[in-house]
């Protein structure tokens, strides 16, 4: 043999290549030990050396990809194609697609599991290349359960150990604002409900802003809030014709779902609103309400740090600003007396309207919570005494002599018999 080799069972180094069909061998020919069972290339490391490597030590025996695998594999191919993904972010699907099927909980799942995990492993991919894309999407796509793609979600970050950012509040915006079906004529939109996709997103981006400065976003699902953003900033751009639409015929125009909540997110941006029309001297006269205030939200929003600024005050420095305001106050009581009755159209010790706390919703209106009824218990002065409650009152060493010289008697009066 070229290479120099020997026989394992004799030591010969007389090795002759013996062709068995397409796959040659190396075999002894002194005793016929096969010593090679052919060139197979496979993924094994040696392969990299240009290595001869066997069947049995190669990866090619063990590598057996199941039908549900493979189907699997397929749908995360249509799934990045029918969203238009990169190449790169299809690889890196399949890639966790694999990684999660080899946990043993991932691969005894039931069938629902397995096809919620498909679209998993496309969001994971696109939340860590910031690509815009929601768990609506995906579960419109697969027609899954949300409650079972977001907990299978959660499963699979946590079990590969992978970092996924979460999801740009304006980015969020800009994909399910995309999805309205109110920015061109059809037969179920007409023309005067139609509005340029530009102008009722910059709007919808700076009520959602507005809503994040005024804690209605923290802590709460975005939808809800996107949805009440995109239906006030679509009343703002054509008041006039719009201010009789609602908000369930609103999401049925543009052939989204209405959250629950989003009728309560509503009211709580137009109770914003409100607060920061009453700043403004122009806005004060006309005596504006929920639904009129709409016509100015364009003014609003021009200058809402400064509204947001007047309107509300810090709940850090509320007790500083009430001790100076309770100094001011004395002294202005001192200046009235001496006055006298200059002064007389203003009422003594009235402090001027403060601004409103910004705090979050929960803590303005916190839930009530439900006291619970203790037992009512009867002591009638008949119950007994256990032996350790009775030590907890004993004080003196003379009535721990008496209580001991009691327990006594009372043991020596119950072993005595009784006479016949």
């Amino acid at each position: 043999m070229p290479g120099g080799g020997r026989c394992p069972d004799c030591g010969s180094t007389e090795l002759v290549e013996d062709s068995h069909y397409s796959q040659s061998q190396l075999v002894c020919s002194d005793c016929g030990c096969v010593v090679t069972e052919g060139v197979l290339t496979t993924t094994f490391t040696d392969e990299g050396n240009l290595r001869e490597v066997t069947y049995s030590r190669s990866t090619g025996e063990s590598e057996q990809v199941s039908r549900s695998e493979q189907r699997g594999l397929r749908r995360v191919r249509d799934l990045c194609r029918v969203l238009q993904l990169p190449p790169t972010f299809e690889d890196t699907a399949i890639a966790y697609y694999q990684q999660a099927y080899r946990h043993s909980g991932i691969r005894a799942a039931r069938l629902q599991k397995k096809e919620v995990l498909v679209g998993c492993c496309v969001l994971i991919t696109c939340r860590q290349h910031n690509w815009p894309l929601t768990m609506g999407t995906i579960c419109a796509l697969l027609y899954a359960d949300l409650d079972v793609f977001s907990g299978t979600y959660m499963q699979i970050v946590k079990l590969l150990g992978l970092d996924v950012p979460s999801l740009c509040l304006a980015d969020l915006v800009k994909t399910y604002c995309s999805s309205f079906k109110l920015f061109q004529v059809s037969a179920s939109v007409p023309a005067k409900y139609v509005e340029d996709k530009d102008k009722m997103l910059s709007r919808t981006l700076q009520l959602v802003e507005l809503a994040n400065e005024t804690w209605l976003v923290t802590g709460r699902h975005p939808l809800p809030v996107i949805t009440a953003a995109t239906f006030l900033a679509w009343q703002s751009l054509q008041p006039s014709d719009r201010l009789t639409c609602s908000l369930a015929r609103f999401c049925k125009l543009a052939n989204v779902d209405l959250p629950y909540p989003a009728a309560s997110r509503l009211q709580e941006l137009l109770a914003v609103l409100l607060r920061m029309a009453d700043q403004l001297a122009w806005l004060q006269v006309l005596k504006l309400d929920k639904r009129s205030v709409v016509k100015y939200i364009g003014d609003l929003l021009q200058h809402r740090h400064m509204l947001i600024r007047m309107a509300f005050r810090d709940g850090t420095a509320e007790t500083e600003e009430e001790k100076e305001q309770q100094g001011q106050g004395q002294e202005q009581n001192h200046g009235e007396e001496e006055v006298g009755d200059s002064s007389l159209d203003l009422r003594k010790g009235k402090r001027p309207a403060s601004p409103a706390l910004l705090l979050p919703p929960c803590m303005l209106k916190p839930p009530k919570r439900i006291c619970p009824v203790l037992p009512v218990s009867t002591v009638t002065g008949d119950e007994n005494i256990s032996d350790s409650e009775i030590e907890q009152y004993l004080r003196t060493p003379q009535e721990v002599r008496d209580f001991e010289r009691a327990q006594a008697a009372s043991q020596a009066s119950t072993s005595v018999p009784n006479p016949p």
